[in-house]
């Protein structure tokens, strides 16, 4: 399986389609790498938070993949926002994964306090200057902290990751992101199965001879974003990476935009307990 990639604002390439191990088990983390790694994934979307880099590191290891035939993510959390506390934290996680660079360092989430990552991202900057990671970006962030970011940053985000699903479709967030050049990654893309009953992905599924987790996820490649599911099972990361031989329609699309209910699963940046 050949997952295709876009090209980030930098130049940096990024399969479109990628694994992750949000909430996964460290016990469970290394066999579900290397399956991932053996059906086609070359996308490993981990985070310091997760509490699993180390067994994600070890999959990699025991894939015998070369290097450079793997793109891998992670997150620094939010507990550590200074300067030197962000290099060290990063140099913690590259570490656990047992890797001298990573392809992607994020941001994990904004804090609602006016201008706190800004030593954080020049941090991040720093870091990618030194080519331990080939990009960064953030996290959850809303329009306001972009534009905050960005008043206050040397460069800009190649990504923000979100929630993104049809019932929380951020249209205007993500007419942002295309205004600035930002990539969009959706997080929870079929909404911890949630949307995988609703009626017009059940018609569409049936009529692709496709599974409804397919349908939303084809939906999202569509749509023109990076997408990372995360399947709970051998089977469903099988089919998740299968969805590239069929297409949605303008009309088949348009039917699934119009679900958008404004719906969120996860905490706001504004709630979110962080420390």
């Amino acid at each position: 399986m050949t997952v295709p990639s876009l090209r980030l604002h930098d130049g940096t390439e990024i399969p479109q389609v990628g694994f992750s191990l949000f909430q996964a088990p460290a016990d469970e983390t290394r066999n579900a790498v290397e399956l991932a790694l053996d059906v086609g994934y070359r996308h490993i979307d981990t985070a310091a938070a997760y509490g699993n880099e180390k067994e994600v590191g070890a999959a990699l290891a025991a894939s015998g993949l070369p290097r450079e035939d793997y793109f891998v993510a992670s997150k620094l959390w939010i507990s550590r926002p200074d300067h030197e506390s962000t290099v060290a934290a990063f140099e913690e996680s590259l570490n656990r994964l047992g890797l001298d660079h990573v392809d992607l360092c994020l941001i994990h989430w904004p804090i609602a306090t006016d201008g706190w990552f800004a030593e954080t991202w020049r941090a991040l900057e720093q870091i990618h200057a030194e080519e331990a990671t080939r990009t960064i970006g953030v996290s959850s962030f809303r329009i306001a902290d972009l534009k905050l970011l960005e008043r206050k940053a040397e460069t800009r985000p190649t990504i923000n990751q979100i929630e993104l699903h049809p019932y929380f479709q951020q249209t205007e967030l993500r007419a942002w992101h295309a205004r600035h050049g930002l990539a969009t990654e959706a997080w929870s893309p079929v909404v911890q199965n949630q949307v995988l009953d609703d009626a017009t992905i059940v018609r569409l599924a049936e009529r692709h001879g496709k599974t409804p987790a397919q349908i939303v996820l084809r939906w999202h490649l569509q749509l023109g974003d990076l997408v990372i599911p995360k399947p709970a099972t051998p089977k469903q990361i099988r089919e998740n990476i299968d969805l590239f031989d069929f297409k949605l329609s303008d009309r088949e699309m348009a039917a699934i935009g119009n679900l958008d209910r404004d719906s969120q699963i996860g905490s706001g940046p504004a709630t979110f307990a962080t420390h």
